[in-house]
C-alpha cells in the first residue's frame, strides 16, 4: 500500500487496509495465517496495542478470524447468496423443497435449535397480522448453521387460528416448509414483503451466531400475504453480515 506523509488514517488502520489488501489480491488465501502481533510490531514499529487492533479491524469486519492459540487466520467460509426472489418462488415450496435450496446447492444446511409455542402477540406483530383482541400466535425459532457455522436466527410468528393443529406447530412441518402447510390449510402465500435494515448485533445475538460485537448483522422483517392481502406470517430473521450476500435478481 502507498502511504504519504500527510496521510491522517490511525496507524491500526492503515496496517489493516494493508492486511486487507493482500487478502483481496491473494498474497493471503483462505484459511492462510496472517501476521501476528508480534509480527506487525517488527514491520511497522508499532506498540502491540496498535498491532492487536489492526488484527481486530479485519476481525470485526468478518474477513478473519482467532483460533485459539494459533494466532488469525484469513476466513475461509464462503458467503452464502441468498436469492431472495427465487427462494420465495411457488415453484420451490409448492414442489415440496425447502427455499434454502435456492440459497445453499450442495452445502450443508443444519436447523440445530427449533422451539415452537404458543404466545400472546407482540404488539407490533398483532398489528402487522391484524389480529383481534386477546388472539395468540404459533412462534417457530430456529437458528440455522452452514457448513458448521451459525449464520442466522430466525423467528416467525403465525396466528394461531390459522395453524391450530396443523404440522406448522411441530417442529418439523414437513417438506416445503410451512409455505406448503399454510397452502394447504387454503391460505397459500402468494405476495411477500421484505424490509431490510443492519446495525450492530446485541451480546445474545452475537454468541449465537459466534460473531464479534464489531460483525454488523442485517435484519430482515418478511411477511407473507395469502389472497385479499391477508397477512398470515411475519418472519424476524438475524442475519451473520459477513455470511451473506443478498441478490435479487428481476427484470425490468
Amino acid at each position: 500500500m502507498t502511504t504519504t506523509d500527510d496521510d491522517r488514517r490511525p496507524k491500526y488502520q492503515r496496517i489493516a487496509d494493508s492486511l486487507r489488501e493482500a487478502i483481496q489480491s491473494g498474497e493471503y488465501g483462505p484459511g492462510d495465517r496472517l501476521p501476528g502481533e508480534n509480527d506487525l510490531m517488527g514491520t511497522h514499529g508499532v506498540a502491540r496495542m496498535t498491532a492487536r487492533q489492526a488484527l481486530g479491524v479485519l476481525k470485526d469486519e468478518g474477513i478473519a478470524e482467532s483460533r485459539k492459540g494459533a494466532g488469525v487466520f484469513v476466513r475461509s467460509f464462503q458467503p452464502l447468496r441468498r436469492r431472495g426472489i427465487q427462494r420465495l418462488s411457488e415453484e420451490q415450496w409448492g414442489s415440496g423443497r425447502s427455499i434454502w435450496a435456492a440459497d445453499t446447492g450442495s452445502r450443508a444446511l443444519d436447523v440445530d435449535q427449533v422451539a415452537v409455542s404458543e404466545e400472546a402477540a407482540p404488539a407490533d406483530i398483532g398489528r402487522v397480522l391484524d389480529l383481534v383482541d386477546e388472539e395468540t400466535v404459533c412462534v417457530r425459532r430456529r437458528r440455522y448453521v452452514l457448513d458448521g457455522k451459525p449464520v442466522l436466527l430466525a423467528t416467525s410468528y403465525l396466528p394461531t387460528s390459522v395453524v391450530e393443529g396443523s404440522a406448522i406447530t411441530q417442529e418439523d412441518p414437513g417438506s416445503g416448509g410451512i409455505y406448503a402447510r399454510l397452502a394447504e390449510l387454503g391460505y397459500k402465500p402468494v405476495h411477500f414483503r421484505e424490509e431490510i435494515r443492519s446495525r450492530m448485533p446485541t451480546k445474545e445475538e452475537a454468541a449465537q451466531l459466534s460473531i464479534s460485537a464489531g460483525t454488523p448483522v442485517i435484519l430482515i422483517c418478511r411477511t407473507a400475504f395469502a389472497d385479499e392481502g391477508r397477512p398470515v406470517e411475519v418472519n424476524e430473521m438475524t442475519l451473520d453480515a459477513a455470511s451473506y450476500i443478498l441478490e435479487y435478481d428481476f427484470d425490468a
